[in-house]
């Protein structure tokens, strides 16, 4: 069966990802200026006015672990990127290698 077009939720975590990676280095830097208290009120002022300036999907907060199938953001199995009802079917059909039902 062919795979369906991505969810908008998957397409948007796809994007806060991207975003993040892009913008970690500097977000930290900024960061760390902003709330250096040894450092001037001036200098720190303008971190975070630059701090202010990054778009939201730069934030850690705004990643979110998300079923790459459904997009549901609940029961999700991270090693697999797959919610836990998608997991079982792809489980039971024998689409994850490595994986198998346990034996009584």
């Amino acid at each position: 069966m062919p795979k369906p077009f991505p969810n908008i939720r998957v397409m948007r975590d796809i994007k806060a990802r991207e975003g993040f990676a892009g913008a970690e280095i500097a977000r930290r830097a900024y960061l760390y200026v902003a709330r250096n208290q040894a450092l001037p009120a001036q200098v720190r002022y303008q971190a975070q006015l630059q701090l202010n300036t990054f778009d939201r999907y730069t934030r850690p907060t705004s990643v979110v672990n998300r079923c790459t199938e459904t997009g549901r953001g609940r029961g999700v199995i991270s090693e697999f990127g797959l919610c836990r009802y998608q997991f079982r079917l792809k489980a039971r059909a024998g689409e994850l290698p490595g994986v198998k039902k346990a034996s009584w």
